[in-house]
């Protein structure tokens, strides 16, 4: 199988939160786990962080979930057996994104404290620190090759970084506010990357220029991501919508409402034929992205939302929040209204 996956304006004064979600490899396994006593499904509770859990990512065959806190701290999480199997320590200040490679060898988290590190997956060693941002670094993205990784920053910039030599090969520059995401297209030719300035922008990598703008949102865009085809970008947003975009026109084509809240992160299913959305409403919600309606709304977490990730086979979704708790949710949860439930905590 393989893996797909507010940003906070970490200054004082303003928020914007990292989050992502992704899902397990072996879906009976993880489905068995998901159950409660009376065979109800409910979400299973990952416990370890001691601060808010800004970004979730999956392995990209699905056996593996990445998280990252406000406690500096990376854990990678078993999706089976929900039991930890590393915690990552480098970063001196908040840690804002995490992404794994496309083999899955290799994971990188970007933090508060300007820096980029990229970690072992398997062991979790320390293989290399990026440094060159002059401000917090809000987004990180592997190529679909991974050679590349590119970086978004609290300094207005966006970098490109050679894997290989471990050196910053680009630095592409048009945003007017912090860059909050960046995300390749699936083919790798283009980058997205969106921002505090109410921007979302694209750029072509071989010839490190801006191709276009998407404009439409009315305050900051926190997250930004390709459909799985390449045809569709989906962005999260300050203003309390996520929107769908497509990416040859740079027109927008649909306004997606219904949070009470900022919109932190979207993420698209495998089959690019829904989205999930996590908000600061304490919420997250699945919508049909050929109509817009929503197909479920997840129970409420009891705290914003800031991260959510679908699995690579699209029967998982995980989230976390401001509660440091990270939560995966079975296929059951997330494919029809959930209006009850506990959920379930693995200690």
């Amino acid at each position: 199988m393989g893996q797909k996956s507010k940003h906070f304006r970490y200054v004082i004064g303003s928020t914007i939160l990292i989050l992502a979600i992704a899902f397990p490899a072996d879906a009976q396994e993880r489905k068995a786990t998901a159950k409660k006593a009376n065979d109800e499904p409910a979400p299973a509770v990952l416990k370890g962080h001691h601060g808010r859990v800004f970004c979730v990512a999956f392995s990209p065959n699905g056996s593996r979930l990445a998280s990252i806190s406000a406690d500096r701290t990376v854990k990678i999480w078993d999706t089976v057996s929900h039991q930890e199997i590393h915690t990552l320590k480098k970063h001196t200040q908040q840690a804002l994104r995490v992404a794994f490679s496309p083999d899955g060898k290799k994971l990188a988290s970007a933090a508060q404290d300007k820096v980029v590190v990229v970690w072992d997956a398997n062991t979790g060693k320390e293989l290399a620190t990026l440094e060159g941002h002059t401000g917090w670094v809000g987004g990180v993205c592997f190529s679909p090759d991974g050679k590349l990784l590119a970086t978004g920053s609290e300094d207005r910039t966006v970098r490109l970084w050679d894997l290989d030599g471990g050196k910053e090969v680009a630095v592409l520059k048009g945003h007017t506010g912090a860059v909050h995401g960046v995300c390749f297209s699936p083919d790798g030719k283009t980058l997205a990357s969106c921002g505090s300035d109410a921007t979302i922008r694209l750029w072509d990598v071989a010839g490190q220029t801006e191709v276009r703008q998407f404009k439409g949102h009315k305050k900051a865009v926190h997250t930004v991501c390709f459909s799985p085809d390449g045809k569709r970008l989906a962005s999260a947003s300050e203003d309390k919508t996520a929107r769908l975009w497509d990416v040859n026109s740079g027109e927008e084509i649909t306004t997606l409402k219904g949070h009470a809240n900022q919109v932190y992160t979207v993420a698209f299913f495998p089959d690019g034929k829904r989205l999930a959305t996590a908000s600061a409403d304490r919420t997250v919600k699945v919508r049909d992205v050929a109509s817009g309606a929503e197909v479920a709304t997840l129970p409420d977490h009891g705290c914003q939302v800031f991260a959510v990730a679908v699995s690579p086979d699209g029967q998982f979704l995980a989230s976390g929040g401001d509660n440091g708790q990270v939560m995966l949710w079975p296929a059951e949860m997330v494919n029809q209204p959930a209006e009850s439930g506990q959920a379930k905590t693995d200690e």
